[in-house]
């Protein structure tokens, strides 16, 4: 399929050399503008399912994946804690080269030495050796330790206002928001109620939990909690440095299961998530399936990830989540790509624009993956503070100025008959379309050539073409008819 067009489009497409969008309508309907976003019911009003769940793999296989959480394409990950104070990691290793099993397993003793990821810092200053034992004994001498982090980030976080989070999550368009409450330092983002039984006090005394889920429902996004359930450095200590430390890090006993079941459902009951995202593992002891039963019998719309299995995927779940990749084709099953807009999902004060994708690379991955029916989950580490870098900033604000012309073709959408094409000069294309009305979107992953486009092998015949932010109609034709 060829486009032809005028120069005024040629003009245009520079500005949105991005990834210009072009809609293929092969019914009679007129190309569906964007949709307001509704805001979603208040989560502590829904209601209960006609039948109850019960903690059985019948009963929870019929639940389907939320509506709202196909529909929504684009959310917000927030690593945020104590590891913000010293906030540094290095910046060699690159996770989407790294975080594979078979990289892990063959290296992965230089990945935890070396390890890109700032909120590991608790666990990366006990290796002997790495780089980042010898900044933190440099920067804060051989008496410190990491619970000396609780008072800094506590006096450090004070001036933080949720709202301002929320207005620029908003901005860029995003759907939904997850905040890590828990991660595996093990220190609470909320004043639980639970007591640890090794660390009193190991929880914030701000409910930044509350205050958050609050101003992000307020402006029309669900909310979703991240919690660490394989992991917690506090129950076991010892440092990981590699896959064997790894495997055997995972606190099993009964008093971790009653803990991390207690704080589950503490945060259920007090904040109604839209998400439960739990990481790395979770105890049997537990049982995992009945704790699923209670959200879902509590947020019937509520969704859950893959990683409650050392395996991720072994047991229930709604949708699975790849680390720092994308998937080849379309999948049969909801994903979710998670990953930073760097090499870390804490803020690592190492990291510049050097080490982020541009705006164009994320915008870029965010069509890849919603074109192969996933969802991006973006990830923001704040300062200690509260201060979002201005990196991440301007970003975010490139990506929601983007999504105002272009969201139409990925919010709400669906995988078409495939992902993946090319115009005749190699650039790539990703589809996607509107079932309610055969609309196919065509987005090209590159600026077009003199305003114009050939479309390789588009099986039909369009009964119209459009370019979405620009209203004059195009010059268009089918090839070989």
């Amino acid at each position: 399929m060829n486009l032809l067009s005028s120069s005024t489009i040629s003009t245009l497409a520079a500005v949105l050399a991005l990834a210009v969008i072009l809609v293929a309508c092969q019914g009679d309907s007129d190309t569906p503008q964007t949709s307001n976003l509704l805001c979603p019911p208040h989560p502590t009003v829904a209601e209960p399912p006609e039948v109850p769940y019960n903690g059985t793999p019948d009963s929870l296989a019929k639940h389907e994946v939320p509506e709202w959480f196909d529909d929504a394409k684009f959310g917000i990950m927030i690593h945020w804690g104590l590891y913000s104070v010293p906030a540094w990691a290095e910046t060699t290793l690159d996770p989407e080269i790294w975080v594979t099993p078979l990289m892990l397993i063959l290296f992965g003793q230089e990945w935890y030495k070396r390890n890109p990821y700032a909120e590991w810092y608790a666990n990366t200053i006990k290796i002997n050796g790495s780089e980042a034992q010898a900044y933190h004994l440099n920067r804060y001498g051989s008496d410190s330790v990491y619970d000396d982090f609780q008072a800094l980030f506590e006096e450090r976080s004070a001036p933080w206002v949720p709202g301002q989070w929320a207005d620029l999550f908003r901005q860029a368009g995003a759907r939904y928001v997850v905040l890590v409450t828990k991660h595996h330092d093990g220190f609470a983002l909320w004043p639980s109620n639970v007591e640890h039984p090794f660390r009193s006090g190991w929880f914030s005394r701000r409910d930044f939990v509350g205050e958050l889920s609050a101003a992000v429902r307020s402006r029309c996004m669900r909310m979703g909690l991240y919690y660490s359930g394989g992991i917690d450095w506090t129950f076991e200590p010892k440092a990981i440095q590699n896959l064997p430390d790894f495997l055997t890090s995972l606190p099993g006993g009964p008093e971790y299961a009653a803990y991390v079941d207690a704080h589950w459902r503490e945060l259920i009951e007090r904040y109604r998530p839209a998400v439960l995202w739990n990481d790395i593992n979770y105890p049997n002891a537990a049982e995992p399936l009945e704790l699923f039963a209670h959200y879902y019998n509590t947020v019937p719309d509520g969704g859950i990830n893959d990683r409650w299995a050392l395996i991720p995927g072994l047991i229930h779940h709604d949708y699975i989540t790849p680390e720092y990749r994308s998937l080849s084709q379309i999948s049969v099953e909801k994903f979710e790509t998670v990953r930073g807009m760097g090499r870390s999902f804490g803020y690592n004060r190492n990291e510049g624009a050097g080490e982020y994708l541009s705006a164009e690379e994320l915008i870029h991955q965010f069509v890849d993956v919603v074109s192969k029916n996933g969802n991006l989950l973006l990830n923001v580490g704040p300062m200690a503070d509260g201060t979002i870098p201005k990196e991440q900033v301007e970003r975010l604000q490139v990506i929601g100025q983007w999504l105002k012309t272009n969201g139409e073709a990925f919010f709400g959408s669906r995988p078409w008959v495939r992902a993946e094409g090319t115009t005749s000069g190699g650039t790539p294309v990703r589809f996607t379309q509107r079932i309610e009305n055969g609309t196919v979107y065509a987005t090209v992953l590159g600026p077009l050539s003199d305003g114009a486009v050939t479309i390789e092998n588009f099986p039909e015949k369009p009964s119209h073409v459009g370019l979405l932010g620009f209203s004059a109609p195009l010059t268009w034709f089918t090839e070989n008819e």
